[in-house]
């Protein structure tokens, strides 16, 4: 039973004045499990604290990722873009449009994901000296950032437990598609 139980949470003080350089998501998953705070259960904080906002812009991009993959997941089940090699006919299953689509949108999703892995080379080369926050490329077309402090912690700590979900969501989604044989809901 022990083994399910929550690591018990260190209290030592790291080189850094605050739990994750003060990055908000310390905070267990959610206060019915742990209710803890400084949630940091395979150690990191302490092992590696110069690599905690390296580990904050990953955990960001994939985060986002999966978020992009959860609705890339669903939506062709109900709506494919125009061309017979899209068509419902010709992929009746989304997890097949993998393997059928290889020469076409799969490089486009390269790309795409090329494109990002890109965006946070910036983050590996300033490791310590951020000119940014983890995970802020400076794009906002829509200006949806908040300029109020409090709120942009609260869109923060939106996106990152979003993305945790998603990360959760997509690998479930996928197995859950490839078991069932079926599209969505994938039951």
């Amino acid at each position: 039973a022990s083994a399910f139980a929550p690591a018990p949470v260190s209290t030592k003080n790291t080189q850094l004045s605050e739990f994750a350089n003060g990055l908000v998501g310390g905070e267990g998953p959610e206060p019915m499990f742990t209710g803890s705070k400084e949630f940091d259960p395979v150690g990191f904080t302490e092992s590696s604290p110069e690599w905690i906002n390296w580990f904050r812009e990953a955990e960001l991009k994939h985060g986002r990722q999966a978020m992009l993959a959860t609705v890339g997941l669903v939506v062709p089940e109900f709506v494919r873009v125009p061309g017979p090699q899209f068509s419902f006919e010709a992929i009746p299953n989304v997890l097949d449009a993998h393997d059928a689509l290889i020469d076409s949108s799969m490089k486009q999703i390269l790309l795409f994901v090329s494109f990002a892995e890109a965006m946070s080379l910036a983050a590996l080369s300033n490791m310590n000296e951020f000119d940014r926050k983890p995970g802020d490329w400076g794009f906002d077309p829509f200006g949806l950032y908040p300029t109020d402090p409090a709120k942009q912690k609260e869109m923060q700590l939106k996106e990152l437990k979003n993305g945790r979900l998603a990360m959760v969501a997509i690998g479930g989604m996928i197995a859950g598609a490839q078991i069932s044989g079926h599209g969505f809901p994938y039951v």
